[in-house]
């Protein structure tokens, strides 16, 4: 469903992104993990056409994020890092501005709403407005409008970031429940949520893929936890 060839960014003298390449099907969760400025969230904003590459270029559901950007767009499910909101909508006036802009209408979002707001538990803030709304509202309504058209290919930057531990196990239980029949790609720098949630893990260091592999393969090869793996692939590019 996602097929990335050659991507390439830079900002200036920084390359943020250099020559990555990988593909990711249906079914699959992908831990998109590195180190803070490593590249990963202006991938994945490449891929949500949020951003243009330099070079290179991806597909998402056979569209080209060149040259068929919208379709790209109404494929995916994007929660960026820090997911924007109007702040003085209401979380329900928010959604249904949502559902005007995936052109959601009648029945349909009703249905649609129903859905997703017990889904992503914001129903008891569903008449608050966004800038009343702790951390981990705020990320839930930002999951909840990802979801809202039920796309094929979700790309979730910090999914669980200021929720709680109930509500990190709430939404890891609901990534692994639409993994079955979605593409998903999850930026976290939970090591283990990756190990809950994620069959395949790429690691990412300054803009280069060192590792693309699983999480349990990892483990074995370096026979260390996750953690351990992680810091001696990055602590390894960082001193070579």
């Amino acid at each position: 469903m996602i097929s990335v060839k050659q991507l390439r960014r830079t900002f200036g003298p920084i390359v943020a992104v250099d020559d990555v390449s990988f593909e990711v099907a249906q079914g699959d969760v992908l831990g998109f993990l590195g180190p803070n400025g490593a590249g990963k969230s202006t991938a994945m904003k490449m891929l949500a056409c949020f951003l243009p590459p330099d070079s290179g270029t991806a597909t998402v559901c056979g569209h080209d994020i060149l040259k068929d950007p919208i379709a790209v767009r109404k494929s995916v499910g994007y929660l960026a890092e820090n997911a924007p909101a109007y702040n003085e909508m209401t979380v329900g006036g928010f959604l249904n501005f949502v559902c005007d802009a995936r052109q959601i209408r009648g029945q349909a979002r009703n249905k649609v709403l129903d859905r997703i707001v017990p889904l992503c538990s914001v129903d008891s803030v569903y008449h608050q407005t966004i800038d009343t709304l702790s951390k981990g509202y705020r990320r839930r309504v930002g999951l909840a409008q990802a979801l809202i058209h039920d796309p094929q290919v979700l790309i979730l930057d910090e999914p669980t970031d200021g929720l709680d531990p109930n509500q990190k196990h709430d939404v890891r239980l609901l990534i692994n429940e639409m993994a079955k029949d979605k593409c998903i790609i999850i930026s976290t720098h939970i090591l283990e949520e990756v190990e809950l949630v994620c069959n395949r893990a790429i690691i990412i260091a300054r803009g280069k893929i060192l590792v693309d592999s699983t999480p349990d393969d990892l483990k074995k090869e370096h026979n260390c936890t996750l953690d351990e793996v992680f810091r001696k692939i990055t602590a390894a590019k960082k001193s070579a």
